[in-house]
């Protein structure tokens, strides 16, 4: 079987998850030293990425209505955790079955796949770098990156898919489901297996399987590029204000 698949996922999901971390954490604090006001630096911050978690917690409110299952609450307000992380909207549904709970918690990510890729290859022209990326033409990437940007509202769309791709990835609260559904994918690979008809499933739907996470691998190399590109600047002004601040400190 080929892994490609899984292996370009795998590997794109978790640098994506470590430079959108380092880019909140950079948001973060160059909102507090522009303020020196961590309250206000957290509302900035909101802001920013509000258009995100609008469609996030909307996702799940989606999935929750076709599955049926009622909301208790809803709020796009932001607020701090016990444990000390930023919660910046949230929704609460009806305690249900684990397999809905799943599908309610993986609605923001599946939902954020599809509108930055949209996004992505229809409004900021990111699928004319793929030949480059793939030839490692770094001489050719660069001149045909700023020609994207000459075009009519890119950095509106850049916007828009930046909010919406740090946005939405599944948060502890959303994954709480997702045991449930992995003990229940094994126990079925496992019977499969038994009876016979896990070359068949093998040979049938990996292949499918492995296209998808392909193709889901190169979205989030879509949106890890996107957090590159501000997350190196910022971290850079982040330096220059700091040591300005410094300098200036009676």
């Amino acid at each position: 079987m080929a892994f490609e698949g899984l292996i370009a996922f795998g590997l794109t999901l978790l640098s994506f998850l470590v430079i959108q971390r380092w880019l909140h954490h950079e948001l973060q604090m160059f909102f507090y030293l522009l303020t020196r006001r961590s309250n206000l630096a957290v509302i900035l911050f909101s802001i920013l990425l509000l258009p995100g978690v609008v469609l996030h917690e909307f996702s799940h409110v989606l999935f929750a209505k076709l599955l049926r299952v009622p909301l208790r609450g809803f709020s796009l307000l932001p607020r701090m955790l016990p444990n000390g992380q930023l919660q910046l909207g949230s929704v609460q549904t009806s305690k249900t079955d684990f397999l809905r709970d799943a599908l309610i918690g993986v609605a923001p990510f599946f939902i954020g796949t599809l509108v930055v890729s949209h996004l992505g290859s229809n409004y900021l022209g990111l699928k004319t770098l793929l030949p480059f990326l793939l030839q490692a033409n770094w001489q050719g990437l660069l001149p045909q990156a700023l020609v994207l940007t000459q075009q009519p509202d890119f950095w509106l769309w850049f916007y828009l898919t930046f909010t919406i791709s740090s946005t939405m990835i599944p948060s502890a609260a959303d994954r709480r489901a997702w045991w449930a559904v992995a003990v229940a994918l094994g126990i079925f690979s496992v019977v499969a297996f038994l009876a016979g008809i896990g070359q068949w499933l093998a040979l049938t739907l990996w292949p499918l399987l492995n296209r998808a996470l392909l193709t889901l691998g190169l979205i989030l190399g879509m949106a890890l590029t996107i957090h590159l590109v501000l997350a190196i600047p910022i971290w850079g002004i982040n330096r220059l204000l700091f040591r300005a601040q410094r300098a200036l400190a009676p």
